[in-house]
């Protein structure tokens, strides 16, 4: 493990890295304004959960071969681009709701269960190949060079990022969860559902054109 100079600086960077939207801001935003501050902290604990994978496949050296192979590159690439496009054409052909709907939508609670909420997150993460990429870029350059065990430190680190991105995803959902139940915001959700779908489609044409392995920088 680095220093305690060196831990403060990874935990400061992996904050502001959290805090950078991206496709998993946006999934736990569109989740808490449409259902509510819950269904928000479900989709982020979504998203955690495919992290989780990506970090234990990067130790164990499935990023490596994504790295080297630009054909199990692009076959996950292709499939993580098709499902941010399935979610984005699923919002813009969401039916548009009134604020009565959305009021009783948030007292009630989340229209899609919360099962479906995790997994949507789990899998938009899971199937996102730049992620494994990213941690394979980023994390390695807190680990010191005499340490002995650096699969076990790659480990620790990247659990200590995701953990780190829990508080900030639920700073999301809270933030998000107070705005559906203001009267302006609830006017305007469903051209916000509307915009959030575009921005998905366009974060799936994004991933279909990323060249492998290149620039590896991933916004949450």
């Amino acid at each position: 493990m680095p220093d305690l100079p060196h831990l403060l600086a990874f935990i400061a960077a992996g904050l502001l890295l959290n805090l950078t939207p991206g496709p998993d801001v946006l999934y736990v935003v569109t989740n808490s304004l449409r259902s509510g501050t819950r269904a928000g902290i479900v989709a982020g604990l979504g998203i955690t959960a495919g992290c989780f994978v990506h970090i234990f496949a990067a130790a164990a050296g499935v990023g490596a071969l994504l790295s080297a192979s630009v054909t199990a590159f692009t076959v996950l690439k292709y499939i993580g681009a098709a499902y941010l496009l399935y979610l984005g054409a699923r919002m813009l052909l969401s039916r548009a709701a009134s604020p009565t709907d959305l009021d009783a939508t948030v007292a009630a609670g989340p229209q899609r269960s919360l099962r479906a909420i995790f997994l949507g997150g789990f899998w938009s993460n899971v199937l996102n190949p730049k992620v494994v990429l990213f941690f394979l870029a980023f994390v390695p350059q807190f680990i010191q060079p005499e340490a002995g065990n650096k699969a076990l430190a790659f480990v620790l680190l990247g659990m200590l990022f995701n953990f780190n991105a829990i508080p900030v995803n639920v700073a999301w959902a809270l933030a998000a969860g107070w705005m559906a139940r203001r009267r302006t915001v609830q006017r305007g959700m469903q051209w916000f559902e509307r915009v959030a779908g575009v921005l998905f489609i366009g974060f799936g044409l994004k991933l279909a054109l990323a060249d492998a392995p290149g620039a590896v920088r991933v916004g949450r």
